[in-house]
C-alpha cells in the first residue's frame, strides 16, 4: 500500500470509528478518541466523562463494542482492544459540553438559557474563552443564528490550533435541524493536563529584578580580595636561584 492510501485508510478507520462511538456513547458523555496502533495490536482509547456507563456492568459493553470494531474492519482475534479513560476536566471539552447543550434542547430547555448555562461552566472550570453558536429555527419558522460568548478566543494562527478546542453537534428537533458548535479556549498548563505546555506568543512575563549590592559592599568585597591577594603573595616562597652552567 502506498502512503497516501494508507494516510486515506487511516483517515476513513478513524472517521468511521469516530462516528459510531459519537452515536453509541452520546448519552455517556463521549468526548473523543485515539487510535494507538503497533504491529502486534491496535489500541483504540475512548475518551469519556463517564467511564463506568462505557464499560457497562462487568466490562460488558466494552467487549460488546470490540466485537463489533473487531468484525466490522476486519481485525484478527485479540488484535484489537478498547479501553475507557475519564476526562480530566469536562469544562475544558468541547465535546462534552456540546453533548450537554444538545440533551438540554431536546429536553426543551429555551436555547438562551442552555447556551449561557454552558459558557458559564466553562468559564467556571478555569477556561480563557468561550463561544456557542446555534443556528437554525429556533423560534418561528424563520431560521437564524445565535452566539453566546465570554472571554479570551484566537480562531486563527498557531495558537488556533493548539488552544483551541471545538465541537460541532446536530440537533433533531420536530421543527427541523438545529447545528451546535462549542469552541473553548484552554488555559496554558506547564504540566499539559489542563491544557498546552507551550506558552501564548504573546505572553511577556516580566521578572523580578536582582538586588543590586551597594557601593561600600563592593568597596569592602574589593578591600577583601585584595589583602587575601598580598597575604598569598608574602607567604609564598622565594624563587629558586637558577644552578650555574657547567663548562
Amino acid at each position: 500500500m502506498s502512503t497516501k492510501r494508507k494516510f486515506v485508510a487511516d483517515g476513513c478507520f478513524y472517521s468511521e470509528l469516530n462516528e459510531l462511538l459519537t452515536r453509541e456513547l452520546a448519552a455517556d458523555g463521549y468526548a473523543g478518541v485515539e487510535v494507538r496502533t503497533t504491529p502486534m495490536k491496535t489500541s483504540i482509547i475512548i475518551r469519556a466523562t463517564r467511564t463506568q456507563n462505557v464499560l457497562g456492568e462487568k466490562g460488558q459493553r466494552i467487549r460488546e463494542l470490540t466485537s463489533v470494531v473487531q468484525k466490522r474492519f476486519d481485525f484478527d482475534d485479540d488484535a484489537v482492544e478498547l479501553f475507557a479513560e475519564r476526562v480530566a476536566n469536562r469544562g475544558l471539552c468541547a465535546q462534552a459540553q456540546a453533548e450537554s447543550l444538545k440533551f438540554k434542547l431536546l429536553g426543551g430547555l429555551a436555547v438562551r438559557r442552555a447556551c449561557y448555562g454552558v459558557v458559564r461552566f466553562v468559564m467556571e472550570a478555569s477556561a480563557k474563552g468561550c463561544q456557542v453558536i446555534v443556528t437554525g429555527k429556533l423560534r418561528g419558522q424563520r431560521a437564524k443564528g445565535m452566539k453566546f460568548g465570554q472571554g479570551y478566543m484566537i480562531k486563527t494562527g498557531h495558537a488556533g490550533q493548539v488552544y483551541t478546542d471545538e465541537a460541532v453537534r446536530h440537533v433533531l428537533m420536530r421543527q427541523g435541524v438545529i447545528g451546535i458548535k462549542v469552541s473553548i479556549f484552554l488555559p496554558q498548563d506547564p504540566k499539559g493536563i489542563m491544557g498546552p505546555k507551550i506558552p501564548l506568543d504573546d505572553v511577556v512575563v516580566i521578572k523580578e529584578p536582582k538586588e543590586e549590592p551597594s557601593p561600600e559592599t563592593l568597596l569592602r568585597q574589593q578591600e577583601e580580595r585584595l589583602a587575601a591577594s598580598m597575604a598569598q603573595e608574602s607567604m609564598a616562597p622565594p624563587p629558586a636561584e637558577p644552578e650555574a652552567a657547567a663548562y
